[in-house]
């Protein structure tokens, strides 16, 4: 066997056919027909065991028969179709109908193809192969949209969640935070003198640095809460299931942390501090996410107002 031919059959191994018939004539010569491209085929001998079966291993292709003792091969495309899957399933009929107001149905209840029995052994391996070409280019559609929405959501330049996906985290954390009674702190942070850095070193140098800060709110992140950049020198970090206190020992850890940091550049090295805004929430209605932001940045204006390179809290909670 060549290592081409080998490589072609170890990716059937991993294309899943559901073969769904109460004949077991029918389901040999199924078996018999995919066993020479080694597709890892499943069995069933009805409808409900083939939902069972679908169900526990998803597979990418079904190929059922019209008529079964308990529920159609209609019923299955329909039930198939009817519940939501990540990945598209590519559905054939196997059927010894002829008419084509009959077959025109099969069609209209999901199935994506029809073969007559009795069936050429050719004809079917044939048509298996246009479904799974069918199939990868959906996972292949699915995998770009995946990596497009990934990129709508993140800052190209840190990694780090953008605005956008912190919202949207923020909103549902809010409606727990109040149906829980946990709490959620909104901090915002602002790198100080920031446009000095670009000028005097360069964008480049103002990279290294949005990069650092970013490692810094990212090592300090809990799985319950999120950090992000959300334009410019300025990031969000929530803070959720925590004391105030002990969100601003977090908060102080990374202020000290950046403030220890020395960057090396061609044109000499430097320090960069932080100011820092906080605002929480604790209550039973969930607050405007927006509201809390905002109540942040007055803290923040506040610590830059007074000095800089420190950490001031909203004047009022919202409750």
């Amino acid at each position: 066997m060549s290592l081409a031919k080998h490589e072609v059959d170890a990716t059937a191994r991993d294309f899943k056919v559901l073969v769904a018939d109460d004949s077991p004539i029918y389901r040999k010569l199924v078996e018999h027909t995919l066993a020479e491209k080694q597709y890892a085929v499943l069995f069933a001998k009805s409808g409900r065991e083939a939902i069972d079966l679908f169900t526990e291993h998803q597979p990418s292709l079904v190929i059922t028969d019209w008529m079964m003792p308990d529920l159609s091969g209609i019923d299955l495309c329909e039930h198939i179709r009817n519940h939501s899957r990540q990945t598209y399933t590519y559905l054939i009929i196997l059927t010894g109908i002829t008419e084509k107001n009959k077959l025109v149905k099969g069609l209209a209840a999901g199935a994506d193809d029809y073969l007559t029995k009795p069936f050429h052994s050719d004809e079917l391996l044939a048509r298996v192969g246009v479904g799974r070409r069918i199939v990868e280019l959906h996972r292949q559609l699915e995998a770009k949209n995946q990596m497009l929405e990934e990129l709508a959501l993140t800052d190209p330049l840190t990694g780090l969640p953008n605005r956008r996906a912190i919202e949207e985290w923020a909103t549902r954390q809010l409606s727990g935070a109040a149906r829980y009674g946990f709490s959620f702190l909104v901090v915002l942070a602002d790198l100080d003198h920031f446009k000095a850095v670009n000028d005097t070193h360069g964008h480049d140098a103002g990279d290294t640095v949005l990069k650092k800060f970013s490692e810094l709110l990212k090592a300090n992140s809990r799985r319950s809460d999120i950090c992000g950049r959300i334009g410019g020198e300025e990031f969000l970090f929530i803070l959720t299931h925590t004391t105030k206190e002990n969100a601003n020992v977090v908060i102080e850890r990374i202020r000290a942390a950046l403030e220890a940091t020395k960057f090396d550049f061609a044109g000499g090295s430097l320090t960069v501090t932080a100011s820092f805004g906080v605002a929480g929430f604790e209550g039973t209605q969930a607050a405007d996410f927006n509201r809390l932001v905002s109540q942040a940045d007055a803290a923040l204006y506040l610590a830059k107002r007074t000095g800089r390179n420190r950490i001031e809290s909203a004047a009022t909670e919202v409750l």
